[in-house]
């Protein structure tokens, strides 16, 4: 009698489950808990999290992505209307601000589903010769 075998994950669009922040094995168990916390494990399937670490990969990505359409926005509101500043501090700012908080999850989302699809992992460094070993430079 042999042990039933894991089952087979199709594989899924790293956009698709990244962006909806879902599992990125099988596309149902929630990835993030609270507003950017990853899960230890997912509830749907059991995958364990632990690869996962996007770093500041969301917040460049979220940042440049709202900084050009954020600025060609306020450019053309600039050239168009001619706000005085404090219109800028009240309204354009705050937009710009709410716009890279909203777009920070679904980009923290999409890069852990490619680190699982790539199957990213921590550097392992390897030295391949006795550097500094010499007293040539002592």
């Amino acid at each position: 009698m042999s042990s039933p075998a894991a089952p087979e994950y199709p594989r899924l669009s790293t956009l698709s489950t990244g962006l909806r922040c879902r599992c990125p094995r099988c596309g149902k168990g929630p990835l993030l808990q609270g507003y950017l916390t990853i899960r230890p494990a997912c509830p749907a399937c059991g995958l364990d999290y632990s690869f996962a670490e996007p770093a500041d990969g969301p917040a460049f990505f979220a940042m440049s992505a709202i900084g050009i359409l954020g600025m060609m926005a306020f450019m053309g509101f600039e050239f168009t209307v001619h706000p005085p500043i404090w219109v800028h501090f009240a309204v354009t700012f705050p937009l710009i601000a709410a716009a890279c908080l909203l777009v920070l999850r679904p980009f923290k989302g999409w890069l852990v589903s490619e680190q699982y699809v790539h199957k990213a992992a921590p550097p392992e460094w390897e030295s391949t010769g006795g550097h500094g070993d010499g007293t040539k430079w002592r």
